[in-house]
């Protein structure tokens, strides 16, 4: 038999647990628990999960108004899953293709719309509240899918693309300091001048000495609209005056990787060649995607083209802009890094105080937290936002 004090104990107890369970159930609206699981066909524990995570704060309802199986919103996860699978700081964002969830698109905080489809789309939201945010989301560049109409000025609040001054940033990778801090890509970076940098160890500089080629390529989108296969054969030419060989990998290549491979890949450029053509497929501001990663994460110096400003993505003196440079005045540094150790080691000085890393690695970095984390933010979301002139934020000059 219990003793007057534990049954009072126990009693307490009880009547906390009806309390948490009763909060549970209120922040989430048993009615939306139900709905998601019919439509949805989700499972017990993940509605469990769902009410767990609703119980910290208030839900977040973001819809899908473009296709969910498209790029990027292939990859967002529906509910509450892709952020609780990220293991995201914030998971109280809810996501849904379903315009009827809440039984009014109105009723969503966010609506989102997948920038390739929504440039041709004209089935768009009729009914728009004062709370809402229209957010414009894409990894494309501006340069293959521009708008070339005035129909979206005034429309979007915010973007989520990789242009840097997007409210939520897209981008391919981030940048670390060497306390592990990240410091970028952005609009102004602070870089350590180079001749302040620490030179490379002796160790280094040996494991450089396993390079034998001049350059490579790896490619499979052989017509693109920054025209980078023209310069590539201006530069093939040129090269060859210097017995300099480009090597290209893929499709429009005729070689391939050892046991086509993705890490072999890596291997083979580290501990090949020299440079690496990080050549984007169009020309955008601010459009940088991992071809710079495969120099950078493999101890080879790129050569850049693009439309962006490579300033708030490297520091000076540890790639070559071959946008900048005329092809005969790029191949004559390239053969300067060949023949002279010391003057290409040079190049590799960042790494004693810099560090890229994907965006996917960290949950601080990874897009689809960030978007999470930003309708997390009370003064962001509560800051009247419009792009506008979203036309001339978004086309390159003289696209359309």
């Amino acid at each position: 038999m219990l003793l007057p004090s534990r049954k009072v104990f126990y009693c307490i107890l009880l009547v906390l647990m009806s309390l948490v369970s009763y909060h549970a159930f209120k922040t989430y609206n048993f009615t939306n628990i139900i709905s998601f699981d019919y439509k949805s066909s989700v499972t017990l524990k993940k509605v469990i999960e769902n009410v767990a995570g609703a119980s910290k704060s208030d839900m977040k309802y973001i819809l899908q108004w473009t296709s969910p199986t498209n790029v990027p919103f292939v990859y967002m996860g529906q509910g509450q899953e892709g952020f609780i699978d990220r293991k995201c700081p914030y998971t109280n964002c809810f996501v849904t293709a379903d315009r009827s969830f809440l039984s009014d698109h109105s009723k969503f905080d966010i609506i989102v719309f997948a920038g390739p489809e929504a440039v041709g789309l004209y089935s768009l939201p009729t009914n728009r509240s004062p709370h809402q945010k229209y957010v414009f989301a894409t990894i494309e560049s501006s340069h293959n899918y521009p708008v070339c109409s005035n129909r979206f000025d005034g429309y979007f609040n915010w973007t989520w693309t990789y242009n840097l001054d997007s409210e939520v940033q897209w981008g391919y990778f981030a940048i670390r300091n060497s306390n592990g801090d990240k410091v970028g890509p952005k609009k102004q970076m602070h870089w350590m001048k180079l001749e302040d940098m620490d030179p490379v160890s002796e160790e280094f500089k040996n494991g450089l000495k396993t390079k034998t080629k001049a350059a490579a390529w790896f490619v499979s989108n052989c017509y693109t609209a920054s025209h980078r296969e023209a310069l590539v054969k201006e530069l093939k030419s040129e090269m060859n005056k210097y017995g300099m060989d480009l090597d290209v990998y893929g499709k429009c290549g005729d070689l391939k990787c050892p046991n086509q491979n993705v890490k072999d890949c890596d291997k083979l450029l580290k501990d090949t060649y020299y440079y690496y053509l990080s050549f984007e497929n169009s020309s955008s501001e601010d459009y940088v995607t991992e071809k710079l990663l495969h120099a950078l994460e493999n101890d080879v110096v790129p050569i850049v083209y693009g439309g962006a400003n490579y300033t708030r993505f490297m520091p000076d003196g540890i790639y070559l802009n071959a946008k900048e440079l005329d092809v005969k005045t790029l191949v004559s540094k390239m053969n300067e890094g060949i023949t002279n150790a010391d003057k290409y080691a040079e190049y590799f000085r960042w790494k004693n105080h810099y560090s890229y890393h994907r965006q996917f690695e960290s949950s601080d970095t990874d897009p689809y937290c960030l978007f999470c984390t930003h309708l997390n933010n009370e003064e962001m979301v509560n800051k009247t936002t419009i792009y506008k002139d979203f036309r001339k934020w978004w086309d390159p000059p003289e696209r359309c």
